[in-house]
Parts: C-alpha cells; sequence; structure tokens
C-alpha cells in the first residue's frame, strides 16, 4: 500500500465531525457485558450484537471507522453478507485490535506490558487482505502507590513504537492508545503528571522507530481525577488541562487525536470532547474527535438485551449517541439536544 494511501486513510478516520467505534472487546470483555443484560457469551450472540451495530441506518454519517475483534472481522450478518462488506457499504472504515492483552510486568509488581508483538508482521499482512485499513494497540499505564515506573512506560512505548511501526511497513494506519487509567483516588495533578511523561516517553519511541507521525492517529486517556478522588475536576478543566498537555507532548504532524472514554459516563465524555473544541477551536494543530467503546455502545448493550424485538430501539440508541459525539468533534453539542434525541 503506498504511503499516499496511508495518509488518505489517516485524515478519513478524523474527519470533520466523524469519530470511530471500539467495538473490539475480546471474547472475555464482551463475556463481562453480556453479564449486566443476562445474555449468554457464546459466538452466536456475540456476531448477533456486533450484527445489530453494523446494520445501523446512517451508521457512517458519525463514524468513520470501527475498531474489530479478529473473530469480527471474520463473522458475516444474519444474511450471509461479510462484516467487511456491510461496513465498507456503509461507507465506515475496518480497524483490527491486534495487541494480545496487558500482561504483568517482569520485577514491577503492579503494572502490565502489552504484548502481541510476535508473528504480528503475518498478521497484519493477512489482516491487509481481509479489509482492515487500520490497527489498535492498547498500552495500559496505571497510578498508584510508587507507580508508574520509567520501566513500565519505557517497555509500553517501545511496544507501542515497535507496533506502529510493523503496521505501517504491512499497510495499516496505527492508532497509538496509551491509556493512564483513571482508577484510583489520585487527584487532576498527579494524572496531568503522568500522561505528559507518558506520551513524550511514546513520542520519542515512535522517533526511534521511524513511524511516519502523518500516517498515524493518537487514542489518549483524558486528564481527569481519578474514579476515586473525593474531589473531581469540572468538564471545562479536564478538557484545558487535556489540551496543554496533547500541546506540550503530541507533535503537529500527527493526523489526528480520538481520544478513549476509559470508563467516563457516555454523556460526560461527551461533553468533555466538546468542551476542548468549543475552548480551542481553530488554535490546534489536529483535530478532536472519540474512539469510544462502552461511551457509545452502553446505551444501546442495555436497549439490546438479546432480543430481536429490541434491534430498533438499539439501533436508535446507537444512532443518537455517534451523533451527539459527532457534534461534539465540532464544538456543537449541547445538553439541549442530547434531551431531544
Amino acid at each position: 500500500m503506498s504511503t499516499n494511501n496511508l495518509a488518505a486513510i489517516a485524515q478519513a478516520m478524523v474527519a470533520p465531525g466523524k469519530g470511530i467505534l471500539a467495538a473490539d472487546e475480546s471474547t472475555g470483555t464482551i463475556g463481562k457485558r453480556f453479564d449486566g443484560i443476562q445474555v449468554e457469551n457464546i459466538e452466536e450472540n456475540r456476531r448477533a450484537y456486533r450484527d445489530m451495530l453494523f446494520a445501523t441506518k446512517g451508521l457512517g454519517e458519525h463514524i468513520s471507522g470501527v475498531i474489530l475483534y479478529d473473530e469480527t472481522l471474520r463473522q458475516k450478518a444474519a444474511d450471509g453478507t461479510p462484516f467487511v462488506d456491510v461496513l465498507n457499504k456503509a461507507g465506515v472504515l475496518l480497524g483490527i485490535k491486534v495487541d494480545a492483552g496487558a500482561k504483568p510486568l517482569a520485577f514491577c509488581p503492579g503494572e502490565t506490558v502489552t504484548e502481541g508483538l510476535d508473528n504480528l508482521p503475518k498478521r497484519c499482512a493477512e489482516y491487509v487482505n481481509l479489509g482492515a485499513r487500520f490497527a489498535k494497540w492498547r498500552a495500559v499505564i496505571d497510578i498508584g502507590r510508587d507507580i508508574p515506573t520509567s520501566t513500565s512506560i519505557a517497555a509500553n512505548a517501545h511496544a507501542l513504537a515497535r507496533y506502529a511501526a510493523i503496521c505501517q511497513e504491512a499497510g495499516l494506519v496505527p492508532i497509538v492508545e496509551p491509556e493512564v487509567l483513571m482508577d484510583g483516588d489520585h487527584d487532576i495533578d498527579r494524572c496531568e503528571e503522568v500522561t505528559e511523561w507518558t506520551l513524550n516517553a511514546v513520542y520519542e519511541a515512535l522517533y526511534l522507530h521511524r513511524v511516519v507521525l502523518e500516517h498515524s492517529v493518537l487514542k489518549p486517556s483524558m486528564v481527569i481525577s481519578g474514579k476515586k478522588c473525593p474531589k473531581q475536576a469540572p468538564v471545562d478543566e479536564v478538557a484545558a488541562r487535556t489540551v496543554r498537555t496533547l500541546k506540550r507532548t503530541v507533535p503537529a504532524a500527527v493526523a489526528g487525536i480520538v481520544f478513549l472514554s476509559g470508563g467516563q459516563s457516555d454523556e460526560v465524555a461527551t461533553a468533555h470532547l466538546n468542551s476542548m473544541n468549543v475552548q480551542f477551536k481553530g488554535n490546534l494543530p489536529w483535530p478532536l474527535s472519540f474512539s469510544y467503546g462502552r461511551a457509545l455502545q452502553q446505551p444501546s448493550l442495555k436497549a439490546w438485551k438479546g432480543q430481536a424485538a429490541n434491534v430498533p430501539a438499539a439501533q436508535a440508541a446507537l444512532a443518537h449517541r455517534s451523533k451527539m459525539n459527532g457534534l461534539a468533534a465540532l464544538g456543537r453539542y449541547s445538553a439541549d439536544l442530547e434531551r431531544k434525541g
């Protein structure tokens, strides 16, 4: 694949008013989601759920791409149409999760490093042939007593950089995802410190591995108070601190930034994104958009409940959340629009 194609794909991923649907939950993770609605975690139910999401009318209006799990990339809709064709027809780019998950990091209690580099070039070539145009790799940085360590940050930055280089060589645009978890009782100051540290390390590693930044997209966490922190920072402060950190660390050449929701409620994640685009409109080198999983899917999942009769309501819920976040990516979201549905 030519570098011009990679540049065009990266730009399409962050097209104005559009973001990415993360539907790449592993079998174990989707099982936890299904437990909440009392649906059995079997392949047919996983297929039916993703079928419901991907068949949503007008999906491509506010969704530029969907990140898939390996199983999902190979599945078909109920009428036998491959999901690849369903999404292509909707004008939605296909992405693929290529990491093998976070595993314990030796000599660093409580910390992890993401694995999956073994045979990655071969897997990427196969995914390109199956229709994927971009990929995702998630690194996990936890905040706690005496962590993160420099060892954890360096190891995860190195893995992200190797992944990104391998993807680009194979013809995939890499989404680089260093997630600083919002678990814990740390305040927003500590989150900002760790996020800045992490992003600096990631971009140093990407440079050393010759990753073309114009052919990449960053998927960071927001600078936010820990879930257990007694003082939660307000929306505008989260937005301002997040953008300040990004401006200090992310090169202007990067094609775009799509935030993960990281456990935020759906409406709060939307409000944070909107505030960034309102406060800093026209004053940033890259577009700010979304790549949400739960914050897009949760209302739809609750409406679906594994029942075919609930598919229209579940699709309406996804369409609504996609539209709200598409507006937030333009700085045009409001609570009034939320209530109007």
